[in-house]
């Protein structure tokens, strides 16, 4: 199926379900992936999922999750590394699956830039080398310090291992005083499969692809094992610099080229989406004898001027983009299916496969869904798969593409065991036993046992640490369930009560299986030391239904101030009044996200958790980011009227890069108003209420220097 058209289909209640499953699936994968080096999927396929779950969340914004995946990258570092904090973040890049997503991001570039379709806009192309991301840092032609991606902002510090790669040079020539060179770290065909003859020679572990060896092999906390294996090194971008390499991406290639850098030869200029797709055939034809795996093409637009006037959206950049390699299909049996509930109570049917090796990657469970979707219907009760259901004991092809992946997406009925029975989903929870309704228009099933869920319970534990929640080091996922498990912890207070309720906390952990005095005494200090928390982070830690991240954040902004907040959502539960209808004013909140978010507050047992949770922390006011010079840092605007100096999109990144908040309607709580051409009621309204009214130039010259 088409993920554009299956997305167009989406009820509410279906997206709600797909991000759920997408969450789950995509915190699996980063965690095999970049803290593991032992993928369950492949890059296209981790890359797909991320699109798949923008191209929900563009849609339904309302049901942007706690734990999006569009709010993350990578994962964070491993404990036996240094960390590296990067300068400029790290970013993942969106993803093409088809021409016509090549056509659509030429469009968008234009559209942002207010180009038209005949204006010169010309694009670099170069293959995307499937290996580990790699920061470097040089201060007065001298490599002083080497990271990983790791989640974006934060890596590892692998400087001594990087020394050791021949491909690296360790002084430049006439650099920039600083100047951070980013590309990937790989190994050649060739240089793999000597290396794992070596390796079983030896009775040693073998790799199961380049990209595994590769990250594998980087990341060994002895240099001197990094320096044993065939490591390669692709320049391709840079992070900081103290002085610009160049006016154009190809132009700034060129340069790392000529200060001794390897970069790939295969990098074109492209003059317009025709040409980037001829490219990308051209490469994709030569993808078998390149020598080294790649799993598409990057497209970045070539003048720096215009990358920095598009700037980034929250983990992507808006001037850049990778054209995926297509889907791969395969067949195997379906040995059964198994029911797994989430955080929200969701019951998602996951089907367990006879390992099958899909492009590489071995796949042993794909998402079933939901019911409807084993059932062979679609959200409005018509026929997909031609109305062939799914039954334990078939024989199914696996998808992996930009879809859900992977899924099942067809049966042989030909094959199909003459005892087959059509699947019975349940209709109670497998973990406790409550009824699971499946409520109007709702995808999904759902446990009603709330609290009393152990698989609810343990997923809002496990939320409750994620990184981008508490953040709490050394208690991660398979500690939550290890303490819940013991009855050591049932919810989020008990983390902060739990050394004071065995008395000597301290002495007891360090003497179970898996802990130490050391680790032991180092979980305790990360528990006291996340005590006082930021309010975002306190609000997007109760793992509340529909209050992702960046809600949190807005909604903190707000509020300001944990008991405003409190009182806040007291007042606006009756939802009328003057409380409900300033929650519901909240530039980016929705009916359904201000339901979520007063109902959670208005039921006693959750309301009394929160309580004695708060009742452990110092929460922290809300602020906005300093932006040092900015003269619109903290303050509120709206646009209105055709703008002439810059398109509407332009003009609301580049306010809120410097700090301003950008709202869609006009009140009490607006700071300035700009005018274009033709401005009309919100420019009266502003009059009013005496709000500052600016024109377009004058804005501008507000900004300038800033």
């Amino acid at each position: 199926m088409n993920p554009r058209t299956d997305i167009e289909v989406l009820t509410e209640a279906e997206a709600k379900a797909e991000l759920a499953d997408l969450a789950n699936q995509l915190a699996a994968a980063n965690d095999a992936y970049h803290r593991e080096d032992a993928p369950q999927i492949s890059d296209a396929e981790y890359d797909a999922l991320k699109q798949r779950n923008a191209a929900i969340e563009a849609r339904f914004p309302q049901l942007v999750r706690e734990d999006s995946p569009s709010l993350q990258v990578g994962a964070v570092p491993l404990a036996g590394f240094g960390k590296i904090t990067h300068s400029i973040p790290m970013l993942s890049l969106a993803n093409a699956f088809d021409s016509d997503d090549i056509r659509e991001f030429d469009t968008s570039v234009r559209k942002f830039l207010g180009l038209g379709p005949e204006a010169d806009l010309s694009y670099t192309a170069e293959p995307k080398i499937d290996g580990l991301s790699l920061s470097l840092r040089y201060e007065n032609g001298k490599l002083i310090e080497a990271a990983t991606r790791g989640d974006g902002r934060v890596g590892e510090n692998v400087t001594a291992n990087a020394r050791t790669i021949d491909d690296i040079p360790t002084e430049l020539d006439d650099a920039p005083k600083v100047l951070e060179v980013r590309g990937e770290v790989y190994m050649s065909h060739a240089d793999f499969e000597a290396l794992n003859k070596r390796q079983a020679a030896r009775s040693e572990k073998t790799f199961a692809n380049p990209r595994n060896a590769a990250a594998g092999s980087l990341r060994q906390l002895d240099a001197g094992i990094t320096k044993s294996r065939p490591l390669r090194f692709f320049a391709y971008a840079w992070g900081s610099v103290s002085d610009p390499l160049a006016t154009t991406q190809m132009a700034a290639i060129e340069r790392l080229r000529k200060l001794g850098f390897r970069t790939n030869p295969a990098t074109r200029l492209c003059s317009g989406p025709a040409e980037m797709l001829a490219n990308y055939e051209e490469i994709e034809e030569q993808r078998a004898t390149l020598g080294y795996d790649i799993d598409g093409v990057v497209y970045k637009v070539n003048d720096l001027g215009l990358q920095g006037r598009l700037g980034f959206r929250s983990t992507t950049p808006r001037w850049a983009i990778a054209h995926k390699f297509p889907a791969e299909l395969a067949w195997t049996t379906l040995e059964g299916i198994d029911i797994q509930v989430g955080r929200t109570g969701a019951l998602s049917p996951v089907a367990r496969l006879s390992p099958v090796t899909v492009g590489g990657v071995v796949v042993s469970n794909a998402t079933l869904h939901n019911e409807d979707y084993i059932a062979g219907l679609d959200s409005k009760g018509g026929e997909i798969r031609g109305g062939k259901d799914i039954r334990v004991g078939d024989w199914v092809q696996v998808y992996r593409a930009g879809d859900v992946i992977p899924k099942v997406a067809d049966v042989d009925l030909a094959k199909r065991p003459e005892d087959s029975k059509p699947y019975d989903f349940p209709t109670k929870c497998p973990e406790c036993g409550s009824e699971a309704p499946r409520e109007p228009g709702d995808a999904v099933r759902r446990c009603s046992g709330g609290l009393i869920c152990p698989a609810q319970a343990v997923e809002k534990l496990k939320h409750f640490v994620s990184r981008a929640a508490f953040d709490i080091d050394g208690l991660g996922a398979k500690q939550v369930e290890q303490f819940y498990s013991d009855g050591w912890i049932a919810e989020p207070a008990d983390i902060f009560t739990l050394q004071s309720r065995y008395g000597d906390g301290l002495q007891q952990l360090k003497n179970r299986e898996g802990w130490g005095e050391k680790s032991a005494k180092a979980l305790f200090d990360a528990i006291e030391d996340k005590r006082k928390i930021p309010l975002r982070r306190f609000l997007f830690g109760l793992g509340i239904r529909h209050v992702g991240e960046a809600a949190s954040n807005l909604i903190a902004l707000h509020y300001g101030e944990w008991a405003i907040l409190d009182q806040a959502m007291r007042d606006a539960a009756p939802k009328r009044g003057a409380a409900w209808d300033d929650l519901l004013g909240i530039d980016g909140v929705g009916v359904v996200m201000a339901g979520s978010l007063v109902g959670a507050f208005a039921q006693e047992a959750e309301r009394a958790s929160i309580e004695r949770l708060a009742a452990e922390l110092e929460i922290l006011p809300a602020t906005r980011s300093d932006v040092t010079g900015s003269p619109v840092a903290g303050k509120t605007v709206v646009f209105t009227g055709a703008l002439e100096l810059m398109t509407r999109a332009e003009a609301k990144a580049r306010a809120e890069r410097l700090g301003a908040k950008v709202a869609g309607s006009v009140s009490a709580k607006t700071d300035i108003l700009i005018a274009g051409p033709r401005a009309g009621s919100k420019a009266t309204k502003a009059a009013e209420l005496g709000i500052e009214i600016l024109d377009e130039a004058a804005w501008l010259a507000l900004l300038d220097g800033a």
